[in-house]
């Protein structure tokens, strides 16, 4: 054997994937509130069986409380300051002319 198939991978390796290795998985706050409102559309159509309810309101409340606590509060705003605006602007609706 030479050195260079010392050195070559052996053909029945996979191909490792492009996409960098990485440590923890990738869950954010916004996957975890979609998930609480995926719980709450599906309990408000009926998809629980009523013996599901019980472990199903529980996961929702501490899911809940959960998010809740890593959820920055919004502080009120100290004397001498203006409140915080919206990031979003209102929308604003056009009124006929009343006759």
């Amino acid at each position: 054997m030479t050195e260079e198939n010392k050195t070559q991978a052996p053909a029945t390796e996979a191909p490792k994937s492009e996409a960098p290795a990485q440590g923890a998985p990738d869950l954010t706050v916004q996957d975890l509130q979609a998930l609480k409102a995926i719980i709450d559309v599906a309990s408000q159509r009926g998809a629980y069986k009523p013996n599901e309810m019980e472990v199903v309101g529980r996961t929702y409340n501490r899911l809940d409380t959960f998010l809740q606590a890593i959820t920055p509060k919004q502080e009120a705003p100290k004397e001498g300051e203006a409140p915080a605006q919206p990031t979003t602007a209102p929308a604003q609706t056009a009124e006929a002319p009343k006759e």
